[in-house]
């Protein structure tokens, strides 16, 4: 199956939704379906189209940003899929972590001085 996602790719996902993820939900084909609206929807919070920056091309190690923002919002419905393969407890403490982190970035990406920095590194 293609990995559809243009910087969220399925590798980064399945590394934040963990060991214990449930293999048909992580799997490509899985998040394919949902990988293009979550960086959909980080464009919008952000007031930016990041998905055209990166296609023309943006610095790997400071574009890392919106990999790990795509992958966290992704890794939480791979999660929210199956959450009786981590346990309950577990699930909800993964869910808040990655929430957390996403709505960081997306913080730090909203700013327009770090798009000014990303845009010109």
């Amino acid at each position: 199956m293609a990995d559809f996602g243009i910087y969220t790719k399925n590798a980064d996902i399945q590394a934040l939704a963990g060991v214990d993820a449930n293999a048909t939900s992580k799997a490509t084909a899985a998040t394919d379906v949902y990988v293009l609206n979550v960086e959909g929807k980080i464009n919008v919070a952000t007031r930016f189209n990041w998905s055209d920056l990166f296609t023309a091309g943006i610095n790997v190690d400071t574009g890392g940003i919106l990999t790990e923002t795509g992958a966290a919002l992704c890794a939480i419905k791979v999660i929210e899929s199956d959450m009786n393969a981590y346990g309950s407890t577990v699930a909800k403490a993964m869910i808040n972590v990655l929430n957390d982190l996403a709505q960081k970035n997306i913080s730090i990406l909203r700013d327009i001085k770090s798009q000014t920095f990303l845009i010109k590194s």
